[in-house]
Parts: structure tokens; sequence; C-alpha cells
């Protein structure tokens, strides 16, 4: 038998009303009161319907989540940041796996809004005119993070990628490698288009000239990482110096060149992205750019609870600070 309000009410001789302050935390109820009520409700095991609280409210306290790939490090940290501030602020949160398949991601937008979830928080790389026409008639807030759309119109939670790309690759040449490769994901996004941008304007800054042979696309995966140190080794004369648009994808790199005879940094050195726990398991430990992706998820939650909740918005696309941090994949 299902316990209701009424039940409770009528047990301890109360109001529904003043039942439901009680459980919603509404400090005007007298102590005694809130103590009978409280008793009553742990005698009958009554337990507050969500839904008919939301129906009644119109707020569901909960948050959608949709990121890309569940068991990727990168979304899991981030996904470990919304939760946290979620929780922090009474919300709960319903993840979803998108598997970067576009028809999927729209299909979850829906069924995210069909459950009336009181915001969302996207996450996707390639985000189409469908995507931003969905997200931008969306009934509740929505916020991006870790991502971008292709009008920068949806608030956004992100790191400068153009500089970070800039910075990492400027660094490599610095260290003696005129033309580093740069080995970049096939995908066609704002924030893989960002970090090409910026390793071709450090190329120009430096040599004037891009060689696109020195430019590899491939899968945002350790295997092609280790695929495309295969490719590298038969240029000729290849470039020593490697820089690769993903953490997983610059191990993929350094194994693949360890495979092959060849010693990472003293014949070629190896720059990652993101900065996320496999650059400080593998071997050699891995220069990178720090990419704050708890910080990314936090602070999208943050800005997301401030949409639901009316409040002042000054910036609605927020840059957070990136840090290139040298390790021993680079002299």
């Amino acid at each position: 038998m299902n316990i209701t309000i009424y039940d409770v009410a009528r047990e301890a001789n109360v109001s529904m009303a003043t039942v439901s302050r009680v459980v919603n935390g509404n400090p005007n109820v007298k102590p005694a009161t809130r103590k009978k009520v409280l008793n009553t409700i742990e005698r009958l095991g009554y337990r507050p319907n969500a839904v008919a609280r939301g129906l009644a409210s119109k707020k569901t306290t909960t948050v959608g989540v949709i990121i890309p790939d569940i068991s990727s490090i990168f979304f899991s940290e981030l996904a470990r940041g919304i939760d946290d501030i979620a929780t922090m602020y009474k919300y709960n949160i319903i993840l979803s796996n998108s598997d970067q398949n576009k028809d999927k991601e729209l299909r979850l937008i829906n069924t995210m809004f069909e459950k009336q979830v009181d915001g969302l928080i996207y996450m996707g790389a390639t985000i189409s005119e469908d995507h931003v026409q969905q997200l931008k008639t969306s009934p509740v807030p929505v916020a991006l993070a870790a991502s971008i759309d292709s009008s920068e119109t949806i608030p956004a939670v992100n790191i400068d990628y153009e500089q970070a790309a800039y910075e990492a690759t400027s660094f490599l040449i610095e260290n003696g490698t005129k033309h580093p490769i740069y080995v970049t994901g096939e995908e066609d996004s704002v924030v893989n288009t960002k970090k090409y941008d910026g390793y071709v304007k450090a190329i120009k800054e430096h040599n004037k000239e891009v060689n696109e042979d020195y430019i590899i696309s491939a899968e945002f995966s350790h295997q092609s990482g280790v695929e495309a140190a295969e490719q590298i080794l038969k240029i000729k004369n290849y470039p020593k110096a490697v820089f690769a648009a993903t953490d997983e994808m610059a191990v993929g790199i350094i194994h693949g060149l360890q495979d092959n005879g060849v010693k990472v940094p003293e014949d070629v050195e190896v720059f990652g992205f993101d900065n996320t726990r496999l650059a400080t398991m593998v071997r050699p430990t891995l220069s990178t750019v720090v990419q704050p992706m708890y910080d990314i998820g936090a602070v999208a939650m943050r800005l997301l609870t401030k949409f639901m909740n009316k409040e002042t918005v000054e910036e609605q696309n927020v840059v957070l600070p990136h840090q290139i941090v040298k390790r021993n994949s680079t002299k």
C-alpha cells in the first residue's frame, strides 16, 4: 500500500499543507508540529512523490546531461564536476550517452524535454544547425560544456582552444622542431577547428608556410594514435616533434613510436591536450595542455542554475584559464 501525504496529515492530525511545508523544509512550522509530522512520516514510511511535487511546483529538480561517451576519462571528469554542483544546489542528474551519433543526440534532447527536466547540459563534438535549432527552441535553459555551436550563441563553458594549441605548438618549435606534426581529429567541430587554427597560426608565425603532409587526421582514440605513429615514421625526414589533439591520441603515438624502437623524447617529442589521468600514467609522462575538465563541468552546472533560478548572468560564454604542463615526453 502506497502511503500518501493525506495519510500522514490524517495520522498527525494536521493539514496536508503543513505536511508539505515540513517535507519541503519551510521554516514556518512550529518545532513541536514539525517533530510530530516527521515522526509520523518515519512511522508510516512515507516517501514524497517527486513527480507529484514537480507537477505542483512546475519544477522537477532534475537536470538532463548528454555526453558523447560515458566511458571516456575526459567526459567522466566533466560529469563529476556537473554532478557535484548539482548536488550542492539540490538537483538530480539524468545522464545519457549519445555515442556521437547525430540522430541519437537529437532524440535524446527531445527525450530530456519530455521528461520535463528543469535544464539541460549538452556536450557534443559536432553541433549542427539541427542541434542549434532544437537547443534554441528549448522550453528550459541550456548550457554547453567543452562544446561550442557554430554561431556561438548558446551559453557555454570552455577554454581558449586556439590559444592553447598555439602555445603547445610554439613550445615544440622553440624546443628545436621548426614544423611539428599535428595529429588531429576527423570530426568537423568548432573546438577541433579552433585547435587547428592555433596550430597553423604558430607554424605560419615561425615558418611562413604550412606543410599539409605534416597534418594527420585520425579518430580520437589510442589505436588511432598508434596508427598515426606508423604514418609519421613513413614520412621522409619526418619532424622530431608531434602535437596531438587529445591525450589519448598522444599516448597512442608514444606507444606506436616505442613499438618501432623510437625513443620519446630523445628521438621524437610528443605533446598532448586535456591533461587527463592518462598524462601521468604513461611513460614517459606526457607534456600537455591542461584543460580543467572538472571545473568546466562545475561551472557549466552553476551557470545553468543561474538561468533556472532567473539570476543575473553577466557572461553567457565563460572561458576558463588553461595551462601548459611540461613533463617527460618533451625535452
